[in-house]
Protein backbone atom coordinates (compact mmCIF):
# COMPACT_ATOMS: atom_id res chain seq x y z
CA UNK A 1 0.00 0.00 0.00
CA UNK A 2 1.16 3.40 -1.28
CA UNK A 3 0.94 6.86 0.51
CA UNK A 4 -1.25 7.80 -1.86
CA UNK A 5 -3.85 4.86 -1.52
CA UNK A 6 -6.03 5.14 1.72
CA UNK A 7 -6.36 1.91 3.99
CA UNK A 8 -9.38 -0.01 2.78
CA UNK A 9 -12.41 -0.46 5.08
CA UNK A 10 -14.56 -3.22 5.20
CA UNK A 11 -17.91 -3.81 6.76
CA UNK A 12 -18.91 -6.03 9.01
CA UNK A 13 -20.22 -8.54 6.91
CA UNK A 14 -16.55 -8.41 5.26
CA UNK A 15 -14.67 -8.69 8.36
CA UNK A 16 -16.31 -11.03 9.69
CA UNK A 17 -15.45 -13.41 7.01
CA UNK A 18 -11.89 -12.16 7.07
CA UNK A 19 -10.99 -13.05 10.38
CA UNK A 20 -13.76 -16.09 10.58
CA UNK A 21 -16.15 -14.35 13.21
CA UNK A 22 -19.15 -13.97 13.40
CA UNK A 23 -21.05 -10.64 12.85
CA UNK A 24 -22.88 -11.35 16.68
CA UNK A 25 -19.13 -11.91 18.16
CA UNK A 26 -17.76 -8.86 16.53
CA UNK A 27 -20.90 -6.62 18.02
CA UNK A 28 -20.35 -8.33 20.92
CA UNK A 29 -16.66 -7.15 21.51
CA UNK A 30 -17.95 -3.49 20.42
CA UNK A 31 -20.09 -3.98 23.72
CA UNK A 32 -17.43 -4.86 25.41
CA UNK A 33 -15.31 -2.02 24.53
CA UNK A 34 -12.71 -4.54 23.02
CA UNK A 35 -12.80 -2.92 19.64
CA UNK A 36 -14.26 0.02 18.26
CA UNK A 37 -14.14 0.67 14.92
CA UNK A 38 -12.22 2.80 12.59
CA UNK A 39 -15.20 4.43 10.88
CA UNK A 40 -18.73 4.58 10.26
CA UNK A 41 -20.23 5.06 6.68
CA UNK A 42 -22.93 7.65 5.61
CA UNK A 43 -25.12 4.73 5.99
CA UNK A 44 -23.76 4.49 10.19
CA UNK A 45 -22.39 1.18 8.80
CA UNK A 46 -19.45 -0.29 10.55
CA UNK A 47 -16.03 0.32 8.92
CA UNK A 48 -13.09 -1.78 10.24
CA UNK A 49 -9.53 -1.29 8.93
CA UNK A 50 -6.14 -3.38 8.85
CA UNK A 51 -5.54 -2.66 12.46
CA UNK A 52 -9.40 -3.72 13.50
CA UNK A 53 -8.94 -7.00 11.53
CA UNK A 54 -5.54 -7.58 13.75
CA UNK A 55 -7.09 -7.02 17.09
CA UNK A 56 -9.87 -9.54 16.28
CA UNK A 57 -7.04 -12.03 14.95
CA UNK A 58 -5.54 -11.21 18.34
CA UNK A 59 -8.88 -11.37 20.59
CA UNK A 60 -9.83 -14.56 19.10
CA UNK A 61 -6.62 -16.25 19.34
CA UNK A 62 -6.39 -15.23 22.81
CA UNK A 63 -10.21 -16.42 23.28
CA UNK A 64 -9.74 -20.05 21.23
CA UNK A 65 -6.07 -20.83 21.31
CA UNK A 66 -5.03 -19.64 24.69
CA UNK A 67 -8.57 -20.20 26.64
CA UNK A 68 -9.09 -16.11 27.82
CA UNK A 69 -11.91 -15.28 28.83
CA UNK A 70 -13.44 -11.94 27.48
CA UNK A 71 -12.77 -10.20 30.97
CA UNK A 72 -9.31 -11.26 31.07
CA UNK A 73 -8.79 -10.35 27.13
CA UNK A 74 -9.85 -6.90 28.16
CA UNK A 75 -7.57 -6.69 30.44
CA UNK A 76 -4.90 -8.02 28.42
CA UNK A 77 -5.57 -5.19 25.69
CA UNK A 78 -6.30 -2.41 28.07
CA UNK A 79 -2.43 -2.83 29.10
CA UNK A 80 -1.13 -3.14 25.46
CA UNK A 81 -3.17 0.06 24.49
CA UNK A 82 -1.50 1.57 27.49
CA UNK A 83 1.65 0.19 26.90
CA UNK A 84 1.29 2.00 22.92
CA UNK A 85 0.25 5.11 25.22
CA UNK A 86 3.54 5.26 27.41
CA UNK A 87 5.62 4.45 24.51
CA UNK A 88 4.72 7.83 23.22
CA UNK A 89 4.90 9.67 26.56
CA UNK A 90 8.19 8.45 27.07
CA UNK A 91 9.34 9.34 23.64
CA UNK A 92 8.24 12.62 23.91
CA UNK A 93 9.46 14.08 27.71
CA UNK A 94 12.57 15.03 29.15
CA UNK A 95 11.71 14.86 32.64
CA UNK A 96 13.18 11.93 34.52
CA UNK A 97 10.86 11.99 36.93
CA UNK A 98 8.29 11.72 34.63
CA UNK A 99 9.80 8.89 32.61
CA UNK A 100 10.60 7.50 35.89
CA UNK A 101 6.96 6.96 36.15
CA UNK A 102 5.61 5.88 33.09
CA UNK A 103 8.34 3.21 33.26
CA UNK A 104 6.85 2.11 36.69
CA UNK A 105 3.42 2.26 35.60
CA UNK A 106 5.05 -0.23 32.50
CA UNK A 107 6.85 -3.00 34.82
CA UNK A 108 3.04 -3.29 37.06
CA UNK A 109 1.41 -3.30 33.78
CA UNK A 110 3.70 -6.37 32.59
CA UNK A 111 3.37 -8.06 36.19
CA UNK A 112 -0.25 -8.29 35.90
CA UNK A 113 0.49 -9.86 32.48
CA UNK A 114 2.89 -12.47 33.71
CA UNK A 115 0.51 -13.07 36.42
CA UNK A 116 -2.38 -13.95 34.67
CA UNK A 117 -0.23 -15.84 31.74
CA UNK A 118 1.18 -17.86 35.02
CA UNK A 119 -2.23 -18.59 36.64
CA UNK A 120 -3.72 -19.67 32.85
CA UNK A 121 -0.41 -21.68 32.89
CA UNK A 122 -1.64 -23.33 36.61
CA UNK A 123 -4.87 -23.83 35.55
CA UNK A 124 -3.59 -26.06 32.80
CA UNK A 125 -0.94 -28.11 34.53
CA UNK A 126 -3.97 -28.60 37.00
CA UNK A 127 -6.22 -30.02 34.05
CA UNK A 128 -2.97 -32.00 32.43
CA UNK A 129 -2.53 -33.79 35.83
CA UNK A 130 -6.02 -34.77 36.70
CA UNK A 131 -5.97 -35.45 32.09
CA UNK A 132 -2.95 -38.01 33.38
CA UNK A 133 -4.34 -39.56 36.40
CA UNK A 134 -7.46 -40.56 34.65
CA UNK A 135 -5.53 -42.10 31.65
CA UNK A 136 -3.67 -43.97 34.34
CA UNK A 137 -6.10 -45.22 36.28
CA UNK A 138 -7.64 -46.70 32.57
CA UNK A 139 -4.66 -48.14 32.27
CA UNK A 140 -4.58 -49.67 35.78
CA UNK A 141 -7.98 -51.42 34.55
CA UNK A 142 -6.42 -52.07 30.99
CA UNK A 143 -3.34 -54.41 32.80
CA UNK A 144 -6.10 -55.93 34.86
CA UNK A 145 -7.96 -57.43 32.11
CA UNK A 146 -4.96 -58.21 29.98
CA UNK A 147 -4.01 -60.42 32.99
CA UNK A 148 -7.19 -61.94 33.00
CA UNK A 149 -8.42 -60.33 36.17
CA UNK A 150 -11.66 -58.67 36.61
CA UNK A 151 -11.24 -54.67 36.58
CA UNK A 152 -12.28 -52.85 39.96
CA UNK A 153 -15.15 -50.94 40.23
CA UNK A 154 -13.78 -48.19 42.07
CA UNK A 155 -14.63 -45.31 39.96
Amino acid sequence: MTAETPARLLRIQEAAAEVDLTTRSIRYYEELGLLRPAARSEGAYRLYDGDDLERLRFIKGLRDDAGFGLAEIGRLLEDETARERNRERFRATADPAERRAILVDAIERVDRQVESLRAKIDRLEGMIAEAEERRSHLRRHLAEIDAGRQPGHDR
